[in-house]
């Protein structure tokens, strides 16, 4: 009987498991984690579930009995110390080891932590996984001041999480504008608006320098001298891949653990996929990593297929979405570089989609409280056909027939 090992009980490692046993497989199926909990979606816990509106069950990614009805071995609060790609084995803290004739890595990804003096101090938190959530909705319920120190997505998103609850919130961006990395200067000034029209003081271009208190943070130096006061603060910027079990097992890694096409990695029986696998995608002919709740759905069932020896190149078009306060938002595509955005719509309503061209290609999409649009928005991208910038801007003009044209 084989032994197909799934090392990381996120929603990755979830979803290929379920897919193992959806295609058939009748043998071992291992799904090792190191939370507590089993595997369960993280898109809540900056959002209805940190603000208390819905509970752990919305988010797990399988009812309770889901694994034991499916013969599918999962082992919470279990680590893997070592992969030995000679035995095939993997070894768990505190010695056993488990053979495989197929292993994924699903690591995930792990927050980075903030380099400045005070950072260890009681009241400074990080989100990731289910207990940093409660921590900050504890923090939450007991009011005061709260400083968010990051405006990407999750920094956004706990900001505008701790204001809907009606708390004074403060958020320090170190760029000029926030989310330029995602989405360019013109949609960041726009997400910044939003923030501050429901009274976020949000502040732009600067670094922090030291967080400050006795025992627990009270305030948050910039560089300059300013202080902010709080009651808590919590850092956001950015994650990275979890990639030391890969390297110390002789894996190739660069910015993730590197997979060709079919998520296979350097070692022929092992494969990656979620936060952590930069694979490379047949239809931008390079290397991506995600780090979004979608990759991890599609990503890891397709990783399965490939472990059964009938993968296909995953070629899927990124895709996340974000909600804050009353915008949601859905973004489709993959844009390092462009030379215009195109709206459609009523931008100051917030009520838009925005397109993204290089070589007049739209090459990312994002619809913004317009909704089911996503698909056309794809099928637009993968057409690579170049479209007048007019037509986009019509609503007139259906965004699927440019894909046809």
């Amino acid at each position: 009987m084989q032994t197909h090992v799934i090392v990381g009980a996120g929603l990755a490692g979830a979803k290929a498991a379920q897919t193992l046993r959806d295609e058939g497989f009748d043998g071992r199926v291992v799904l090792v984690g190191s939370e507590s909990d089993r595997p369960y979606e993280r898109p809540p816990l900056s959002k209805d579930y940190l603000r208390g509106e819905s509970g752990r069950d919305a988010a797990y990614a399988h009812a309770a009995g889901y694994y034991d009805e499916h013969d599918i071995e999962l082992r919470t609060e279990t680590t893997v110390a070592r992969v030995d790609l000679g035995a095939e084995e993997v070894e768990l803290e505190g010695g056993e080891r488990i053979g495989y004739d197929r292993l994924l890595l699903t690591p995930g990804a792990e927050p980075r932590r903030l380099p400045v003096p005070g950072a260890d101090l009681d009241g400074v938190l990080y989100l990731r996984v289910f207990g940093d959530s409660d921590a900050i909705r504890e923090r939450i319920e007991a009011g005061g001041p709260a400083v968010v120190i990051g405006a990407g997505w999750i920094g956004a998103e706990v900001a505008a999480s701790a204001r809907t609850k009606g708390l004074d919130v403060t958020l320090i961006e170190r760029e000029d504008v926030p989310l330029t990395t995602s989405l360019g200067r013109e949609l960041g000034e726009i997400y910044g608006a939003i923030h501050r029209d429901h009274g976020v003081d949000l502040i732009t271009g600067a670094q922090v320098e030291a967080l400050e208190g006795d025992g627990r943070v009270e305030r948050v130096r910039l560089a300059g001298g300013r202080t902010i006061d709080c009651a808590f603060a919590v850092v956001g910027v950015g994650v990275a891949p979890r990639i030391g079990l890969a390297e110390a097992a002789g894996l190739a890694c660069d910015n993730g653990i590197l997979t060709d096409e079919l998520l296979r990695t350097s070692a022929r029986e092992v494969f990656a996929a979620g936060d952590a696998a930069n694979a490379v995608h047949p239809f931008y002919g390079h290397r991506v990593r995600v780090e979004h709740w979608h990759n991890a759905l599609e990503q890891g069932p397709a990783a399965a297929r490939s472990m059964l020896g009938d993968g296909k190149p995953y070629d899927v078009i990124p895709y996340f979405f974000s909600d804050q306060y009353e915008v949601g938002m859905e973004y489709a595509g993959y844009a390092r570089e462009w030379e215009e955005v195109v709206f459609r719509g009523d931008v100051e309503a917030r009520e838009f989609i925005a397109f993204w061209l290089h070589g007049n290609r739209v090459v990312a999409g994002m619809n913004v409280n317009v909704w089911d649009v996503t698909d056309g928005i794809q099928a637009l991208i993968r057409s690579r056909k170049t479209v007048d910038p007019a037509q986009l801007r019509d609503p007139d003009v259906p965004i699927e027939s440019l894909a046809s044209r």
